[in-house]
């Protein structure tokens, strides 16, 4: 009997999986239900209004497909207008809101392998929005940390709030019918986001609050279906997507285990100086690997905003895999929620350089750096799909559980040990700064070397977000498991066909 094994943060992702294949979907329909289903109880972390980034593999073939939908900046930007009013991009507002392109990497995806129309993986995340959903503990974490961005904005407030205007508390009922009405819309068809009526109602919105977008940009929208970054070594290919992702960053950091602090922070380094979209601009991707040393102090770094995203990973016993994540960006994206679409915009535009040095600058029709790290790893009787949310710490999250991932009896274990991360205002810290878990392995050594590396060093009181939520799911021999991180509110299943 076929089987499929999937990872979420959350427990209606995996039931709309099982939903889905339990009326004739396979793996791609799967991930497709659980990633619509995390648009409408994970509001905080993902969104129709966010992006995409996923890796694809095909299990007969041993292929693997990288879908970048990642959107772009208003033809109509004016750079020389923001650099007016101050050195870095806003982190929020409707500046930063890009063309979404989630919806468009679902239908990419869909492209790729799904057995049922695009609107039968919809439909789980449709009654979720109409009938509601618990506020999980992760949401009403998000809403209380974000409370004056969520008051400041109509639609946030009146998702998120109770009549009283306090948050709302775990437990309670998510309402949320106008998206319901907009899944529906787009269950008829995807390209209503980005030509129909979805698209109509929500550039007007946009344009109201002060966007540059406009519907010749909405349309312009493409998903890209391209070849992922891979490096192999010691018999295991890794598999991660190209620029304007990260994914680069993560190969270049995987198997430094003898010092993996000084490696992480010379990718970090470099990340911030050289990453930006292809399209508009030369990516040194030599450098991102550090394959060649680059003095990139000498270079502008770009602007280091807080992340939030949500990763969901599937695999099959025949070796087919998925690994998806989509995100909003910062906890409720860019801070506004447009009524009339029930949708949370992202902020991926609060990543653009200022600089007109930096290959991120911020440029019309440009896609912006993305943290969205999407990960694959491929060995002889192995395939491990992994993703993790944890914005700019992605990669060295993701680097301190790929490799025993591929081997590890107990998967759960190797995500519930304590984690480090780097980072600085991304993780609220003034100075970059090296963030422990209590009980981290190698303490000692990671705290002698960020001092070397001029870092701080702070520790937190148990497990944290900021340590990131990974979620994996695996092909071992012929057996297949998944786990997800205690980090989150997730849950794994095995799900028959």
């Amino acid at each position: 009997m076929a089987t499929i094994a999937i990872a979420a943060p959350h427990p209606a992702a995996v039931e709309a999986a099982r939903q889905v294949t339990a009326e004739g979907g396979g793996l791609i329909d799967a991930a497709l239900a659980a990633a619509a289903a995390l648009t409408v109880a994970y509001p905080h972390q993902c969104s129709i209004g966010g992006d995409l980034v996923a890796l694809v593999r095909d299990g007969v073939r041993g292929t693997v497909r990288s879908v970048l939908s990642a959107g772009a900046a208003a033809a109509a930007t004016d750079p020389a207008r923001l650099r007016a009013a101050g050195d870095r991009m806003p982190p929020g507002g409707p500046l930063t809101v890009t063309v979404p392109g989630v919806v468009a990497g679902w239908a990419e995806l869909a492209r790729l392998g799904a057995r049922l129309p695009l609107a039968r993986s919809l439909a789980p995340a449709v009654a979720l929005a109409d009938d509601g959903v618990p506020v999980s503990e992760g949401l009403a974490r998000a809403i209380r940390n974000r409370l004056d961005v969520v008051r400041a904005d109509a639609g946030l407030s009146a998702l998120l709030l109770d009549k009283t205007g306090d948050p709302l508390p775990v437990g309670a009922t998510l309402l949320q019918p106008a998206l319901a009405a907009t899944l529906r819309e787009l269950s008829d068809d995807w390209r209503h986001f980005y030509t129909g009526p979805t698209a109509r109602r929500l550039v007007a919105g946009l344009r109201e609050r002060g966007s540059l977008l406009d519907a010749t940009d909405f349309a312009g929208h493409r998903a890209e279906n391209t070849a992922p970054l891979s490096a192999t070594a010691n018999g295991v290919t890794w598999w991660v997507a190209p620029p304007p992702s990260q994914g680069a960053s993560l190969l270049a950091v995987l198997g430094h285990g003898t010092d993996p602090l000084t490696a992480a922070r010379r990718a970090e380094l470099s990340r911030d100086a050289l990453l930006g979209d292809p399209r508009s601009g030369t990516v040194d991707l030599d450098g991102l690997l550090l394959r060649a040393e680059r003095d990139v102090t000498a270079l502008p770094a770009g602007p280091r905003p807080a992340g939030d995203t949500v990763a969901v990973t599937a695999v099959d016993d025949e070796g087919n895999a998925v690994s998806l994540i989509q995100s909003v960006f910062q906890s409720f994206g860019s801070g506004i929620a447009d009524p009339a679409t029930g949708i949370v915009l992202h902020n991926r535009g609060s990543a653009f350089s200022l600089d007109p040095a930096h290959p991120g600058a911020l440029r019309p029709g440009a896609r912006p750096p993305h943290t969205l790290c999407p990960a694959l790893a491929t060995a002889p009787g192995r395939v491990v799909a992994l993703g993790c949310q944890g914005g700019r710490a992605q990669a060295w999250i993701l680097s301190q559980v790929a490799e025993d991932l591929l081997d590890a009896p107990a998967p759960d274990a190797v995500l519930a040990r304590p984690r480090w991360v780097i980072g600085s205002r991304d993780l609220n810290r003034p100075h970059p700064t090296l963030v422990l878990e209590p009980g981290t392995p190698d303490t000692d050594q990671l705290t002698a070397t960020a001092h070397r590396l001029g870092l701080d060093v702070s520790v937190t009181a148990g497990p944290h977000d900021e340590a990131g939520h990974v979620q994996t799911a695996r092909l071992r021999d012929e057996d297949l498991d998944a786990a997800t991180d205690p980090r989150a509110d997730g849950t794994t299943a095995v799900l028959a066909l």
